[in-house]
């Protein structure tokens, strides 16, 4: 045995790591018989247990002489150390105390709920961080660490994790955001699920200090099914402001499409074609009860849902010149 080891009265928690949330100390039980000093720094605590049962917790830094018994349960301390003959009888834990900041979270499943707009499911993720403080050291070492000799805030967000998810997806399913209103509403969200999980880290013996979402997503079908809604809702607008309706234009577009497969000549072609056939099946419906006057209004009507199918990119400069032309000869 070290001469050293056995001649130094001195405990403290040396050499921490980083996110290290519990730790034991251990070495033989030698400096822990012959101790009669603990010293304990700010941010720290340390739980000391004898046969496997809590004896004491020293919840405020300092330097604390176990010799003496100056504290109430200080004095079974001193007994157990003056009978100490095991070093499997009398265990000393540190544990954290400090603030622990941004530990990471993400959502491990997408969470799943309906879209109170498009009314149908859909799968969001979400990622941040938060940031705890423990309360009730021991509680958790009693349900969590159970003699565990190193506990890190790695294991604890396995933990939370798995008990976060639940709240903040009911709170999801009946907060009614649609898919575009979640990015302008993330702070209301993480306030209310930082107030839905709060029970859930009381219950493990940590406070929540804060809890923040930096970003969120959605799954690929979701954003598939968006886009095509909203390629739709598109091509609804470019008809109203041209003056035809969905399904006229969308006629348009397959011979547009079509003849662009054919070259630039074909395109010319095809889209006059198609404009001739919309204007003609107009001219028909209105030929019969159309004054002279009436026409020259209509045909300004025409000339400005041609500008604005040109400026959509609907039709090219060629097709534009030519149509319009045959429309201003008819004022």
């Amino acid at each position: 045995m070290d001469i050293k080891q056995q001649f130094r009265s001195v405990i403290q928690w040396e050499h921490i790591q980083e996110y290290q949330l519990f730790y034991k100390f251990t070495d033989k039980g030698d400096e822990i018989k012959n101790a009669s000093k603990l010293i304990l720094q700010e941010g720290q605590g340390c739980i000391f247990t004898y046969e496997g049962k809590i004896e004491g917790v020293f919840d405020q830094a300092g330097l604390y002489d176990l010799k003496t018994g100056n504290i109430p349960f200080l004095t079974t301390i001193t007994k157990v150390l003056n009978a100490f003959e095991s070093e499997h009888k009398v265990g000393l834990w540190f544990y954290r105390k400090a603030d622990i900041v941004n530990v990471r979270w993400g959502t491990r499943i997408p969470i799943k709920y309906n879209d109170p707009v498009y009314g149908f499911p859909v799968h969001l993720r979400g990622y941040g961080n938060y940031s705890i403080k423990i309360t009730d050291a021991k509680q958790f070492f009693t349900n969590i660490i159970a003699g565990q000799s190193d506990y890190f805030v790695s294991e604890l967000q396995e933990i939370f994790l798995s008990r976060i998810t639940q709240p903040i997806s009911n709170y999801l399913a009946n907060a009614k955001f649609s898919y575009a209103e979640i990015d302008s509403n993330i702070v209301a969200i993480a306030k209310e699920a930082q107030e839905k999980t709060t029970s859930v880290f009381n219950n493990l013996g940590f406070q929540l200090l804060d809890f923040r979402i930096e970003g969120t997503s959605f799954d690929e079908e979701t954003n598939q099914r968006i886009n095509e809604i909203s390629d739709v809702q598109a091509d609804v607008k470019a008809a109203n402001i041209a003056g035809v309706d969905f399904a006229e234009l969308q006629k348009l577009k397959a011979m547009r499409d079509a003849a662009k497969n054919e070259g630039a000549a074909g395109a010319s072609m095809g889209m006059l074609a198609g404009m001739n056939m919309g204007q003609m099946a107009q001219q028909n419906t209105t030929s019969q009860n159309t004054s002279s006057s009436s026409e020259n209004i209509d045909i300004r009507a025409k000339l400005k849902n041609l500008k604005d199918l040109f400026d959509d990119g609907l039709i090219d400069a060629d097709e534009y010149k030519q149509k319009k032309q045959e429309w201003m000869d008819k004022m």
